[in-house]
């Protein structure tokens, strides 16, 4: 850093820390849900978009996400300071303080449950169950060879959340639920292509995942699996709420970014990991989420 250069904000390094453009990975899911739900679970006539309910979800989305970064990257950062990989991260520099990382997940914490308590009554009851998991899987890695199906069960709760934030009641509440469960197996399953990357110093400093088990090859063919059964799971949810022939673009397009996916990473050869998962992972959010919205509005009615 030169002398004319200021050092960056807390906010800012903050905001680096929890990587708060990755949102997109489980926003668009979510908006599906609730404008799905505003279409089929609504009153009868032309179904409109609740923009009040959408920001509030937005909010609520962001905030929980924000404070399972800060806390993952919190309980972890022992564990990234002993892996060339991580060993950037800002707790383990110094650019944040844990102070600072403790206060911004305190803060995202309360904007989520505030969000939570303006949506609905059932909201704010469930929230705290929401959070459970988000806390859960950073310590996963200690005890279970399994974190991958935590933090699948985590991104589950963002379609759930948003649907139960529109209707305010559990009742109907199933094809959020198949979408949630497509959500966490995506997420979950790409997970498992990530932590190929950390096999080895896994192994030797006792961090557990499916790769340290039971290998990269393993571990890649399950990731396979795991996307054949949300490929299903997406067709599912688009049966059950209605969608038509746009939908369907959608998931043909996701089908071929699936495919492009897995291709690029082999077991010999995990140097395009990050474009798998990063940029590969944003695209199908957000082809998903446009194929059906214009689905529910040219098929659907939905007026905002």
């Amino acid at each position: 850093m030169t002398l004319t250069e200021a050092p960056p904000s807390r906010v800012k390094a903050f905001l680096r820390l929890v990587a708060i453009e990755h949102s997109v990975f489980a926003l668009p899911f979510a908006f599906l849900a609730a404008l799905a739900a505003m279409t089929t679970a609504g009153d009868a006539g032309t179904p409109r978009v609740g923009w009040l309910d959408l920001l509030l979800v937005t909010i609520a989305m962001v905030g929980a996400r924000t404070f399972a970064m800060a806390a993952n990257r919190i309980i972890d950062r022992q564990i990234d300071a002993r892996n060339p990989r991580t060993a950037g991260r800002e707790l383990v520099t110094g650019a944040v303080s844990v102070r600072t990382a403790w206060t911004g997940a305190a803060v995202a914490l309360v904007v989520f449950l505030g969000a939570a308590a303006l949506l609905n009554p059932l909201c704010l009851a469930l929230a705290p169950l929401a959070v459970v998991p988000l806390i859960v899987y950073p310590y996963g890695k200690r005890f279970t060879n399994w974190p991958h199906a935590i933090l699948g069960l985590a991104q589950l709760v963002g379609p759930v959340g948003a649907w139960l934030a529109v209707t305010g009641a559990l009742h109907g509440s199933g094809p959020a639920w198949v979408l949630g469960a497509a959500v966490g197996l995506w997420i979950g399953g790409f997970d498992l292509i990530y932590a190929c990357q950390d096999t080895e110093i896994d192994r030797r400093i006792g961090v557990h995942s499916v790769p340290a088990r039971y290998g990269v090859p393993f571990a890649l063919h399950l990731s396979s699996a795991a996307h054949v059964v949300t490929f299903g799971l997406f067709v599912w949810f688009g049966q059950l709420v209605g969608l038509g022939w746009l939908w369907w673009i959608g998931l043909a397009v996701t089908a071929v970014v699936f495919v492009y996916e897995h291709a690029i990473v082999r077991p010999g050869d995990l140097s395009r990991v990050n474009r798998a998962f990063f940029t590969a992972n944003g695209f199908v959010g957000i082809v998903l989420f446009v194929f059906a919205l214009l689905d529910l509005v040219v098929r659907g009615g939905l007026r905002p």
